[in-house]
């Protein structure tokens, strides 16, 4: 689950994480009233207006600004409250901008430059652990500096009978050039950072860039958390974080049919039960000459009403112009799957494009024969290279 940055570092800063003091704005109004609550906490003068969004790269799209005056925040949040931000990430469509987070500024006047770092904590996959990574060339794309840099980038796994350990933490801290007071602020900071990581159960927290201000501190100037669904159970009061105007409609609309639903930008819907046969599906569509449109696994129970909720989802992208539906009959019956698709075509009553049903298992036969004798405009298939060719044919 997506959240906010305002809500990454609420999270961070109940872990004792540093991060600047700031507050969440859904008006000019409100975000005038917190850049002066902002202001008595922190003696601050500058304030940073930054847009919240579930993306990346709003500086660039023009959602972060630096204002220098009490009346500049309420100007600037105006102007970005109500904006179609558009990023790297947002895709051209953009998203619409409804709060702000107002937070202290971290330059100081008349000091040196402060410095950025990049640090995030995820799972490597290939070794089973936990990894931080970390470069000091932060607050850009982490992409590029792997790309045209990699020896900026380094590496510090974790042993999970162990846990953090104190000379991980000063070899991240001399890895980024540190040294005196920042170098001991950094070494409190990365144990504490990794504990929010496990704690909070989530799949990722990214700091980009991370603070070594003026006068030596260690901030997260910038959050990203992904929290792991699958462990929401641990974690109540995390669940109410979760902000439905962000997502996609359709994926929103999925979930609450308890259907794996992931929009995709292709012309061939599919509907499939399994994981892993929905991205055996999605390869042969590719190589029939289409494109997967979705993402979508109805699960091991397939019925009547979630086959039916299927094509309702799939049928709200206009650039589907065909739906493969590749059921494999393990637990269900194909034949009572079958069933499900005709009543669900009638009820839905106009399909305005074919639908082609491979269905395989147990009454893999009797299904056949009553989806051919339904009457409707639904082909059926047994193989998946029938379903393949069917495929080609009614998309070229």
């Amino acid at each position: 689950m997506n959240i906010h940055e305002y809500q990454a570092k609420g999270i961070l800063k109940s872990f004792n994480v540093s991060v600047p003091v700031g507050y969440m704005a859904e008006t000019p109004a409100q975000a005038t009233e917190a850049a002066l609550r902002v202001q008595k906490e922190t003696g601050t003068d500058t304030w940073a207006v930054k847009a919240q969004i579930h993306a990346g790269g709003r500086g660039k799209g023009g959602g972060v600004k630096i204002a220098r005056t009490i009346d500049e925040v309420g100007l600037l949040s105006g102007k970005i409250l109500g904006m179609n931000l558009i990023t790297h990430q947002t895709g051209a469509e953009g998203k619409i901008v409804h709060k702000v987070l107002v937070e202290q500024g971290i330059f100081y006047a008349g000091e040196s430059e402060p410095k950025e770092f990049y640090m995030s904590v995820l799972l490597n996959r290939a070794r089973g652990r936990n990894m931080i990574l970390y470069s000091t060339e932060g607050g850009m794309d982490i992409e590029a500096v792997a790309e045209k840099t990699p020896h900026l980038i380094f590496r510090e796994e974790v042993d999970p009978k162990f846990g953090i350990q104190g000379y991980q933490a000063r070899r991240i801290a001399f890895n980024l050039g540190l040294s005196g007071k920042a170098f001991k602020e950094m070494v409190k900071f990365v144990p504490l950072l990794y504990h929010a990581f496990e704690n909070s159960d989530a799949s990722m927290i990214e700091i980009n860039p991370l603070f070594k201000t003026a006068d030596d501190r260690i901030l997260a100037a910038d959050a990203k958390i992904i929290l792991d669904d699958n462990a929401l159970f641990r974690h109540p009061d995390y669940i109410s974080l979760r902000d439905l105007s962000e997502e996609d409609p359709t994926e929103v609309e999925a979930g609450k049919h308890n259907l794996n639903f992931v929009k995709l930008d292709g012309n061939v819907g599919c509907m499939v039960n399994g994981a892993g046969l929905a991205m055996a599906t999605m390869d042969i569509i590719k190589l029939s000459g289409g494109d997967p449109a979705n993402f979508l696994d109805v699960g091991g129970t397939a019925n009547a009403q979630t086959v039916e909720a299927g094509f309702r989802i799939i049928l709200q992208d206009n650039n589907v112009k065909a739906i493969l539906i590749n059921i494999f009959g393990g637990i269900v019956r194909c034949d009572r799957v079958a069933q499900g698709v005709v009543d669900a075509y009638k009820s839905i009553g106009s399909i305005n494009v074919p639908v082609i049903v491979r269905l395989q298992g147990t009454n893999a036969s009797e299904a056949k024969e009553l989806i051919d004798n339904s009457g409707l405009k639904v082909f059926s298939a047994i193989t998946l290279k029938e379903a393949a060719d069917l495929v080609k044919q009614v998309v070229s």
